[in-house]
C-alpha cells in the first residue's frame, strides 16, 4: 500500500459538511485497497472527575454493537471481507479505522459510520470488556514503565488536571460506569461536528465523498465546545517520587517537563531540540551517554508530545538497579549540558535532515497517509503540510533551538519517578 512520492505530494480534496463534519480523500492507486479513518475531538480529557476511563471504555465496548447490527452480527460481516477494525483512544480523540479492499469500501465504511453513530453498548458486553480492563490494569501495576510513566504525569500535572489523570481510570471508577454512562457520553461528546473523516486508497475521491455524505447524511450535531486544556502549575523546584517495586529486575525511570503547546510557533525548534536531545540516530545525546558509553541503560529516549495543551517532554530510561543514581545523574548532565549550551551546529544539520528525510517514510502507506492527513486536520495546518514541512524546519535556527533548550531543560525544575526496587534518598 505504496502511498504518492513526496516529490509529487499529497493531493487530498477535501469537503466540510453541514453537520460540521469533514471528509478529507486521498487517492492512490498502488494497491487496490482503502484506508478509512474516523477520527473524534472524544477523549478522555471529557471524562468527568468521577468517571475517568470513561472515554477508554467507550473505545473498548462501542464496536460491540449498533442499533441496527449485534457485535456477531459486525464480527460476521468483518471476517467476510478479510478486514479488521481498530479502535483507539487518546486524551483528545477516539479513533475507528479499517483497511479493505477497494471493491469492500462502501460496505466497510458503512459499518464504521454504524458504530460511531448507533452504537448500543450492550450490557453483556460492557461488563466483558470493563473485567477485561480491570484486568489489564492489574497487570499495569505490575509493570514498571507504567507505573513510573503514570506517575509522572500526575507530577507533572497535578491529579486533577486532564493529563494528570490515569487515562484508563481505576478498578473503583470503572465499575461505576453502566451503559446509561456511556450513552450519554456519547451523546454528548461523539458527533458530526467532531468528526474528521480520512479516506485513503484506490477510491475515485468525488464517489467517495458522495458515498460518506449518504452514510453521514441526517447526523445532527452538537454543539461545538472548543477544547481547553488548563496550564499545568508552575514547579520552580525539582520533585522526585520513587515507586518501590520489590524483585523487579530492572528500574524504569521516567524524567519530564511541561512544555507547550501543538500551535506554539515554538513548535518546530522544540521538535529538533528534542530529536538532538534523546531521538536521534539511536537515542540521541542520552542513549549515546548512558546506554552506549556507560552501558547503564537498557534503554534511553525522549519524547515530545505536544497538543492542544501544554504536552510533556518525556525522558525514559530502563536500567540496573544498582546503577539508577548514576542514570539520573547522567541524565542531569545531558539535559544541564544541551540547555545551557544549545546544540552543536553539526547536530542540528544532521537533526533537519534526518527529520526531512523522515517525511517520505511518513506517507509509505495508505494507514500513514490517512494519519498524517488527521494530524493536519486537528491543528489547522492545510492540506499541503507534506509540502510545506521542510521549509519549516529548514527556517529554524541553531538560535531558536538553543533558546527552546535554555526554555525548558533545568534539572533544578525536573519531575522524576523511578520504579523498581527501592533506591536510598528517593522520595516515595
Amino acid at each position: 500500500m505504496t502511498g504518492p512520492t513526496l516529490a509529487s505530494g499529497l493531493s487530498p480534496v477535501r469537503q466540510s459538511l453541514e453537520s460540521g463534519a469533514a471528509v478529507t480523500v486521498q487517492e492512490t492507486s498502488a494497491t487496490p485497497a482503502v484506508s478509512i479513518n474516523a477520527t473524534f475531538l472524544a477523549g478522555s480529557i471529557e471524562d468527568p472527575d468521577e468517571l475517568c476511563g470513561l472515554a477508554y471504555l467507550m473505545g473498548r465496548v462501542i464496536d460491540r454493537g449498533t442499533e441496527r447490527r449485534s457485535a456477531h452480527t459486525i464480527a460476521e460481516e468483518l471476517d467476510d471481507r478479510g478486514v479488521s477494525l481498530h479502535v483507539g483512544t487518546t486524551r483528545h480523540t477516539t479513533t475507528i479505522s479499517s483497511t479493505c479492499l477497494a471493491e469492500d469500501f462502501a460496505d466497510v465504511l458503512s459499518i464504521v459510520v454504524d458504530i460511531a453513530r448507533r452504537p448500543a453498548f450492550p450490557d453483556g458486553e460492557l461488563n466483558k470488556r470493563r473485567a477485561e480492563l480491570i484486568t489489564a490494569l492489574r497487570q499495569d501495576d505490575d509493570n514498571p514503565g507504567v507505573r513510573a510513566g503514570e506517575a509522572l504525569s500526575t507530577l507533572l500535572y497535578g491529579d486533577t488536571h486532564p493529563y494528570g489523570r490515569p487515562s484508563k481510570g481505576s478498578a473503583r471508577s470503572l465499575d461505576r460506569i453502566d451503559r446509561r454512562a456511556l450513552l450519554e457520553f456519547h451523546r454528548r461528546n461523539v458527533g458530526p461536528s467532531v468528526l474528521s473523516l480520512v479516506i485513503v486508497g484506490d477510491v475515485d475521491a468525488a464517489q467517495a465523498l458522495e458515498q460518506a455524505n449518504r452514510e453521514l447524511d441526517g447526523w445532527a450535531g452538537r454543539p461545538e465546545n472548543p477544547i481547553v486544556v488548563p496550564p499545568p502549575a508552575p514547579s520552580p523546584t525539582r520533585r522526585e517520587r520513587q515507586i518501590p517495586m520489590p524483585g523487579k529486575a530492572q528500574t524504569d525511570i521516567a524524567y519530564g517537563f511541561t512544555t507547550i503547546s501543538r500551535l506554539d510557533p515554538r513548535f518546530y525548534a522544540y521538535w529538533m531540540m528534542n530529536n538532538v536531545l534523546g531521538q536521534f540516530g539511536l537515542g540521541g545525546r542520552l542513549a549515546d551517554n548512558i546506554r552506549e558509553r556507560q552501558g547503564m541503560a537498557y534503554y534511553a529516549f525522549s519524547t515530545f508530545d505536544p497538543s492542544f495543551g501544554e504536552g510533556p517532554l518525556t525522558i525514559r530510561a530502563g536500567v540496573d538497579p544498582r546503577n539508577v543514581r548514576r542514570a539520573v545523574e547522567a541524565i542531569d548532565m545531558e539535559v544541564r549540558h544541551l540547555g545551557e549550551a544549545g546544540p552543536t551546529a553539526i547536530e542540528v544539520d544532521e537533526t533537519r535532515a534526518y527529520l526531512i528525510g523522515s517525511i517520505p517514510r511518513q506517507l509509505e502507506t495508505n494507514d500513514s497517509i490517512a494519519a498524517f492527513l488527521q494530524y493536519a486536520e486537528r491543528f489547522g495546518l492545510g492540506l499541503d503540510y507534506d509540502r510545506r514541512l521542510p521549509g519549516l524546519l529548514q527556517a529554524v535556527t541553531i538560535e531558536d533551538i538553543r533558546s527552546a533548550a535554555a526554555d525548558v531543560l533545568v534539572p533544578e525544575r525536573a519531575a522524576v519517578v523511578m520504579a523498581g526496587p527501592p533506591v536510598d534518598g528517593a522520595h516515595t
